[in-house]
């Protein structure tokens, strides 16, 4: 009997060490939160962006003269930010006065997490630069901060940081398909952010307003608004004004030709 228990104990204990591992693995109880991925980033980005700044020649740009926060997602507005996964974006902030922000006033990066704490980042190459830089002898050499490595306590603080941005509304239509009434859509894409992207799109064609249309994205999912008027016969274009309620949106109309 006493054999029969201290078997039964011990597949228990494996049982329980196996649960606790694909909860780890799935985010349940994972050391891998937002929180902890917002402190660690910024402190990470914000050493190296230093490092390319010597390498450029910059001077004045210092860790803490960056002043980086970071707000971090997990898989967009459908999955919990938590646990380890290859599904990170994390939007960063930082001052430089030889680089200035884009008026979103932040950059995405891209991150792989991993369960033990450590995580890959990509940044945007268009506000760190590309895989190499010129320095200021003239060499070609690796840019530290277009793609690197970074850790954080699994123990550390994991209280909220309180960082967030608005979502980037982003036209993603390239080209016009009106259906069988020649009536036109335009799709829609809203990117990682705290609010999603709200608010009203007009289009107009030849003169004739084909209609003003609200609406309404989580972040990081795309969607389609649809116009109930045809496009007039003879126009050849159609102008669409993006107005944001929340997130931040085109500053200016975009205008997509009609199919010849």
């Amino acid at each position: 009997m006493r054999r029969f228990i201290i078997s039964v104990i011990a597949a228990l204990a494996v049982v329980l060490a196996v649960s606790g591992a694909v909860l780890a693995g799935t985010g349940g109880g994972s050391s891998v939160t937002e929180a902890r991925l917002e402190r660690a980033l910024p402190t990470e980005f914000a050493n190296l962006y230093s490092q390319q700044a010597k390498l450029l020649g910059h001077r004045g740009v210092t860790p803490a003269s960056l002043h980086a926060k970071a707000m971090c997602d997990k898989g967009g507005a459908v999955e919990d930010n938590v646990g380890p996964g290859s599904n990170w974006n994390c939007l960063v902030s930082w001052t430089d006065p030889n680089n200035p922000m884009p008026p979103e006033g932040y950059g995405k990066f891209e991150l792989d997490v991993h369960s033990n704490g450590c995580f890959t980042a990509g940044g945007p190459s268009k506000l760190v630069g590309f895989q190499t830089i010129t320095d200021t002898r003239g060499r070609e050499v690796a840019n530290p901060v277009y793609e690197f490595d970074g850790c954080f306590d699994p123990n550390g603080d994991n209280t909220p940081t309180g960082v967030r941005f608005p979502s980037v509304l982003n036209v993603t239509t390239t080209a016009l398909r009106p259906d069988a009434d020649n009536r036109v859509g335009l799709q829609l894409s809203c990117g990682t952010g705290a609010t999603g992207c709200q608010g009203t799109v007009t289009a107009t064609a030849g003169g004739t307003t084909l209609g003003r249309q609200p609406f309404d994205l989580q972040e990081e999912l795309t969607g389609t608004v649809s116009f109930p008027t045809p496009v007039p016969a003879g126009a050849t274009e159609v102008t669409f004004t993006i107005r944001t309620d929340t997130g931040v949106g085109p500053t200016s109309p975009s205008t997509l030709s009609m199919p010849g």
